[in-house]
């Protein structure tokens, strides 16, 4: 996390975690596909209070650790994502790709998940 200028850390971290289909011509597409995000996309991640993002691919399971800062919310940015239409084109492609979870809601993709463990200093 980076520090602020009075030198608080003030960023959250987030990691969420989707499935790719299986099928490696898909797989390689996809990534393809990340090679050169749309430039309106970079803009909506950052107009959002995204300050970092990554994703991480396994085999077909995908890993997104997203450090935001104290102006974002997902709701603000799922909002922000519904109005805008080259977002909601960005998303139409990359659905070819990507599968639910079995423990996704109806129209979810990416799902939040539990940290388990966090190593303190010191411990």
């Amino acid at each position: 996390m980076k520090p602020r200028k009075d030198g608080k850390v003030h960023n959250r971290r987030f990691c969420l975690t989707l499935d790719l289909k299986d099928d490696p011509k898909l797989i390689a597409e996809y990534k393809k596909h990340h090679e050169k995000i749309w430039p309106e996309i970079t803009k909506s991640i950052q107009d959002a209070g995204i300050i970092d993002l990554e994703i991480y691919l396994l085999g077909t399971r995908m890993f997104m650790i997203m450090e935001v800062d104290d102006s974002f919310s997902f709701e603000a940015k799922n909002e922000a994502d519904r109005n805008n239409p080259k977002v909601q084109e960005w998303e139409q492609i990359m659905w070819k790709f990507q599968q639910s979870l079995a423990q996704s809601r109806p129209g979810e993709k990416w799902i939040l998940m539990a940290r388990i463990f966090k190593l303190e200093p010191g411990s």
